[in-house]
């Protein structure tokens, strides 16, 4: 057991349960090349994903919005962390669909991205669970094809509990990205803190993905230009961010599918913005000029208050690990560093109850700092439990 506390002592970083680093001194991964800016200009979700849909659950209480690619092989539910949205998968999505054969369906989950609740503060596990299990029962029925949660942070622990529930008969898989139970309790204390630290609003999208990449939140600039905008809303209109780049930069138009099962009501969303447009500037870190007064500038706060959500915090990590240890499928934790495992899981896998992967160098948002490398381990993962097919480009 010397080895399990050399391990334990090597706890530097703590770990964010929110999926947001515990302090945000520039790390970026990557510099622009000498001479050239940085693009910090917003993405459509158009680009990765295929369609964008409003699922309403809950006798028309809730409204779920999802992000789907694909449309054979086994289903990867894609459940994000506190504060981010279904964007932060973005990346990730469109590369394991050119590795493997799957289905990608990513959810914003409540209180966050475009989804809509009575409650959008009762982020309680319990709350969680049900609303993971609503969308896929209400997109699905009783005809869900093998089903794999992949859940980050926050949204790692909502997936163990959702697989714990066993409402989910073809349930076959559950990955779990850069979130323990014990450095997750650890970090706890200090979220307030950090979350009060950081900035209250921006004068633009642009000013957002730029804090984002240069404080260390997300280290790759390409992902942090999709995914940032679902972590905002207007201070104008209260909507989402990304329905604004959706209005302003949107070439396509969305194509809500069919949902038949269920107590499922299609909604199609109106998005109808005339100030929406996203302008680019050389240097969005400066303060912007002063708008004329018949022309106000909108700002951007962030879409939800993590501070009004602390109850809820200690019930998505207690008894994590043994839980993830005990659900009957096949498991995989994915990890940004060996340090964050605690003694559980350290015990839990030397047994070979789960696979393990380490991506070092990258931060704590690993799928959106290095999305290829973890949708390689996602696509063996897949493969090694027979659960698709590989396409050419994967070897």
């Amino acid at each position: 057991m010397s080895a399990l506390k050399k391990i334990r002592s090597k706890l530097i970083t703590p770990l964010s349960p929110m999926g947001l680093p515990p302090s945000y001194s520039a790390r970026s991964s990557s510099k622009a090349p000498v001479g050239k800016k940085r693009d910090y200009s917003a993405l459509h979700w158009s680009s990765f994903f295929e369609v964008s849909e409003s699922v309403v659950v809950n006798e028309g209480a809730d409204t779920f919005n999802i992000y789907r690619r694909g449309s054979s092989g086994p289903l990867l539910v894609l459940l994000h962390g506190g504060g981010f949205s279904g964007l932060t998968w973005s990346l990730f999505a469109e590369s394991i669909d050119s590795l493997v054969c799957c289905q990608v369906m990513a959810i914003d989950l409540r209180g966050h991205g475009k989804s809509k609740s009575q409650n959008e503060e009762n982020l309680s596990a319990e709350t969680q669970v049900s609303d993971v299990i609503s969308v896929i029962k209400c997109m699905f029925g009783e005809d869900a094809p093998p089903i794999v949660l992949i859940g980050h942070s926050m949204g790692g622990a909502v997936a163990v509990h959702t697989a714990a529930a066993g409402e989910l008969p073809t349930l076959a898989g559950i990955i779990v990205i850069d979130v323990v139970e014990g450095t997750a309790m650890e970090a706890l204390a200090s979220m307030q803190s950090f979350l009060r630290s950081r900035p209250k609003h921006f004068p633009s999208i642009e000013q957002a993905i730029e804090w984002s990449v240069r404080s260390g939140q997300i280290r790759n600039s390409e992902s942090a230009r999709i995914s940032v905008p679902g972590q905002l809303s207007s201070m104008l209109t209260g909507q989402c961010a990304a329905s604004e780049v959706e209005s302003a930069t949107s070439q396509t138009e969305e194509v809500p599918g069919p949902i038949k099962h269920g107590d499922c009501i299609e909604e199609e969303e109106e998005e109808k913005e005339e100030d929406g447009e996203v302008e680019s500037t050389q240097s969005t870190m400066k303060k912007p000029a002063a708008s004329p007064a018949h022309e106000p500038k909108p700002g951007y706060r962030w879409r939800i208050d993590l501070t009004k959500t602390e109850q809820h915090w200690p019930g998505w990590f207690h008894n994590l690990s043994s839980t993830f240890l005990q659900v009957p499928v096949q498991k995989l934790l994915l990890l940004a560093g060996i340090d964050r495992l605690d003694k559980e899981l350290t015990v839990g896998q030397m047994q070979g109850k789960f696979q393990m992967q380490v991506l070092p160098q990258c931060g704590h948002a690993v799928h959106e700092d290095v999305p290829d490398k973890v949708a390689e381990v996602v696509a063996t993962f897949l493969l090694r439990n027979m659960l698709t097919t590989a396409n050419e480009k994967f070897n």
